[in-house]
């Protein structure tokens, strides 16, 4: 075995990494001012906490800022002095940016810190040079896709700085920019520092529309609270916002930061090692093809063909399955080469591992279970077997035979629940899932937010396990534009709604024809049965009355036995494999599920129908994440339906 296959510890677990967002008043904010140095303490000691909780283990702690003036500023400087790793979700392009948060006072400045140049006034040039001096130490995710637009709006208001409604259009703008550069800022945080007065309501985008957000979004706010920093609350509902409670202690804070480095149960991290330290399979086994066999037979296709198949190997999904999604990834204007490689190296080869891995354990365990019932019904029928073909003196190599087969059901039944053929399939399939759309959300800046990812009943290292994969890339470092968004939006996201789709689609009507195969099976066999009990006693009636000889029926009831047992032990097999593939359930599943992405398709398509429009990251952000929900909730439903479906004797 090349040593690439071999257990996949060419590609280390990935490490936990804490990742906050800061959101607070700016500098302009007469309680902020008045308490600014109490406030930087109490950010020190906030940020001294994490670093102990994090431990050595950890990857760098990253911060996510958007980058204004005021508590911003201040968390972004001490997490550089702390050698953190700092992102920052720009709301607008970097010039854009500078300009607007500067505060110039007339329209010259802001066209010259537009273009560049330094602005006349000193106090806005001294801003804009801070603001240009961190920028250069952070890593940019620029929003600029609509900075046309806001930049003359922003020079407009400049122009007349008594037109109300010239003001209203850009702040109004401006706030849904900022707004959507928070939402991208909670998602990729596992919480988020506010400081706020606990007063002030804010415009949209402002620190407590942002801290409303990311209690939505189920991410918990560490409040730092302005007029009296030492005082800090953890809120974890929006409804805490109206009552926040009593303050908290640093050993609270503690524990808010360890529920998020630390794996969820108590073997979380020994299953995430042996994920990686799995035995890798290059094909498929023919001893567990069994229900892919019955998929063959009853759902139209080809009953005898060969079912083998060969797992795509982590380090050749680069250049086979994955290689159109990087070259369109490679193709679009102004994105992050080195995410792009990173995603290859890591996001892909991971799924890669996870789905073939997954895939084995599906045929083991599904297939092992089949087998299950199959090997009852032929050991009843093996048993019975002697009746029409031997005296009673030979039944013994007949029931030996049906134990040799009552004995296989044991030891298959044993081999996987000691091996979790169920457990491990659930597990590195919820692991493939998470990550197959992953470079997708990754590319476009988009994340599940801390609160929205499901939980497992029995295990969560699955979850856990994809969330530090994925936070490890975190943001790419570009200007996202226009044309960014149309290209990703035509080559990625419609490429990939469009193919789950299909896919959903055949799936159902597939899944649908092995149901309604096995159920017609089952039913002749059944009918079969009663044909025969029923042409037995017809026989015996006839000899009773003369009609026909009586030896007939007499000599005939061997093998009407043997029948009256043999069918109905085939039909109830057929049975026991429809109730436990849940085939119709399935199918109605991957029904739903094309339903839902054909509508996304349609959302996806009129976006594209019209060059004029302009597209936001926001909007684009929406329908990722509809398509994330999507695959979620497949998810959730097909595990819902085998959850209790643990391997067993066909009772």
């Amino acid at each position: 075995m090349p040593a690439s296959l071999r257990p996949f510890a060419s590609l280390p677990l990935p490490a936990p990494r804490l990742c906050l967002g800061i959101t607070g008043h700016r500098e302009s904010n007469a309680v902020f001012q008045a308490n600014q140095a109490a406030i930087g303490a109490a950010l020190a000691s906030i940020f001294t906490l994490i670093e102990a909780a994090v431990g050595p283990r950890a990857a760098s702690t990253r911060l996510h800022s958007l980058f204004a003036h005021g508590a911003d500023f201040m968390a972004l400087e001490q997490a550089l002095q702390r050698g953190w790793e700092v992102a920052a979700p720009l709301p607008f392009g970097l010039a854009l940016n500078i300009a607007i948060n500067a505060h110039p006072e007339s329209a010259a400045d802001a066209e010259a810190l537009l273009a560049g140049r330094a602005a006349a006034s000193p106090v806005v040039e001294a801003r804009a040079t801070a603001m240009r001096g961190l920028a250069g130490r952070v890593r940019r995710f620029e929003m600029a896709e609509q900075d046309g637009t806001l930049a003359a709006m922003f020079a407009a208001m400049l122009a007349a700085p008594g037109d109300a409604v010239a003001a209203a259009a850009f702040s109004a703008l401006a706030s849904e920019r900022v707004a959507a550069a928070g939402r991208v800022m909670i998602e990729q945080s596992d919480f988020v520092i506010a400081i706020w007065d606990g007063v002030t309501p804010g415009a949209v985008g402002g620190t407590r529309h942002t801290m409303a957000a990311a209690l939505e979004q189920g991410a918990p706010v560490l409040w730092v609270d302005a007029r009296a920093p030492s005082c800090w609350r953890i809120l974890r509902s929006p409804e805490a916002l109206f009552s926040p409670g009593p303050a908290q202690s640093e050993a609270d804070v503690q524990a808010l930061i360890a529920g998020f480095t630390s794996p969820p149960g108590g073997d979380a991290d020994d299953r995430a090692a042996r994920f990686h330290t799995e035995q890798w399979h290059a094909q498929s086994s023919r001893r567990f093809h069994a229900y892919r066999r019955v998929e063959a037979v009853f759902g139209g296709g080809r009953a005898l063909a060969s079912l083998r198949q060969t797992y795509e190997a982590p380090d050749a999904i680069a250049s086979g399955s994955a290689a159109p999604l990087l070259a369109s990834a490679r193709a679009l204007p102004g994105g992050d080469a080195g995410l792009i490689g990173r995603v290859e190296a890591e996001v892909l080869r991971r799924f890669a591992w996870a789905d073939g891995l997954s895939t084995y354990l599906s045929d083991a365990y599904r297939g092992g279970m089949v087998m299950n019932f199959l090997l009852s019904a032929f050991a009843i029928i093996g048993g019975a077997a002697y009746l029409p073909l031997v005296a009673v003196e030979w039944k013994w190599p007949f029931a030996l035979f049906e134990l040799a087969l009552l004995g296989s059901i044991l030891l298959i039944t044993g081999i996987g629940r000691k091996r979790r053929w169920h457990g491990r399939w659930f597990e590195t399939r919820r692991v493939a899932e998470y990550l197959r759309h992953a470079p997708i959300m990754l590319l476009l800046g988009v994340a599940r937010a801390p609160g929205r990812w499901p939980r497992g009943s029995e295990t969560q290292w699955p979850e856990h396990h994809a969330r530090l994969a994925l936070r490890a890339l975190g943001l790419p470092a570009m200007v996202v534009s226009q044309a960014y968004l149309r290209t990703a939006l035509e080559t990625l996201l419609l490429h990939y709604i469009t193919g789950q789709q299909r896919y959903h689609t055949a799936k159902a009507r597939r899944l649908t024809r092995v149901h309604h195969g096995l159920d017609h099976a089952s039913e002749r066999m059944f009918m079969l049965a009663v044909a025969s009990v029923s042409l037995y006693l017809l026989l015996v009636a006839g000899g009773a009355l003369g009609i026909v000889p009586a030896a007939f029926g007499a000599s005939a009831s061997k093998a009407f036995t043997f029948l009256g047992v043999a069918l109905p032990a085939l039909g109830g097999a057929f049975a026991g494999i429809r109730y436990f593939g849940d085939f119709e359930r399935f199918a109605a599943i991957s029904e739903v599920t094309a339903e839902k992405l054909e509508a996304l398709e349609q959302r996806a398509s009129l976006l594209l129908a019209d060059p004029a429009i302009a597209l936001s990251h926001g909007r684009i952000a929406d329908l990722a994440h509809a398509m994330d929900d999507i695959v979620i909730s497949e998810i959730e439903s097909w595990q819902s339906v085998f959850a209790g479906k643990n391997i067993a004797v066909p009772v």
